[in-house]
């Protein structure tokens, strides 16, 4: 009876196992409906982390390029200008100027050397370089080459009576010139210098606030004489 009732046994036991397969693959198809926005949605966040690689790409070339850009720019600062073909006489006659502006003042120098004073000074060497070499510059100007000079001389004078010789009085003195530059727009780097040779130049003390006139500004109107002699030549006498 037992073998005779077995095989029926197992034939309930498919059934049940037929009906849970059933039932699973309905609850299944149930939640299919489902299935493609699971899809889209993997799509999209997809496409977004893609979209947001090649956006993150972009902006790095873009400021590479950018970067690239600045160096080059940079590059071009640094390098020194082209100047082109250079004629003897753009070289004969600014250097021939800069010769006889300085045997002019030492002339000068012999004639007044009975009152201890000398108009051969190192700031008008350097003026003499901007005035020879770069005409066209601002520290070229007259505007700016007299305000500066007669400015920051005074500034040296008005230091030393108050601070006395030392290093108080030249930074004093340097950085109210410095200040005058900026604010009259009076750009001439070497008058910087003469509030300095006055405080240490014991024999310029004698002269008081004539100094904000001589040697410096007094000195620059004989360089600016010259100065427009050596352009007349430059643009009528080339060789």
């Amino acid at each position: 009876m037992a073998l005779l009732q077995q095989p029926g046994m197992l034939g309930i036991g498919c059934s049940n196992i037929l009906a849970r397969a059933r039932v699973q693959c309905l609850a299944a198809a149930s939640h299919m409906p489902y299935l493609p926005d699971l899809l889209q949605g993997s799509g999209s966040k997809t496409a977004s982390f893609t979209s947001q690689k090649i956006g993150s790409s972009r902006r790095r070339r873009r400021d590479l390029g950018i970067v690239a850009a600045e160096a080059s720019t940079a590059a071009a600062s640094v390098t020194p200008a082209s100047t082109g073909s250079i004629s003897v006489s753009d070289v004969l006659w600014p250097s021939a100027g800069a010769f006889l502006a300085m045997a002019v003042l030492g002339r000068m120098d012999q004639m007044m050397a009975f009152k201890g004073v000398s108009l051969t000074i190192a700031p008008l060497g350097a003026v003499c370089a901007v005035l020879f070499t770069a005409p066209g510059s601002p520290a070229a100007k007259k505007y700016n080459m007299f305000i500066a000079q007669i400015g920051c001389a005074a500034f040296g004078v008005l230091a030393l009576s108050l601070f006395g010789p030392g290093w108080l009085a030249r930074g004093a003195a340097l950085s109210a010139s410095i200040a005058f530059m900026i604010i009259t727009g009076a750009s001439h780097p070497p008058a910087a210098s003469l509030p300095l040779l006055f405080i240490d130049g014991p024999k310029f003390h004698g002269l008081q606030l004539w100094y904000a006139l001589f040697p410096g500004a007094a000195g620059c109107i004989i360089l600016c004489l010259i100065q427009e002699v050596v352009s007349y030549l430059k643009k009528n006498c080339k060789f």
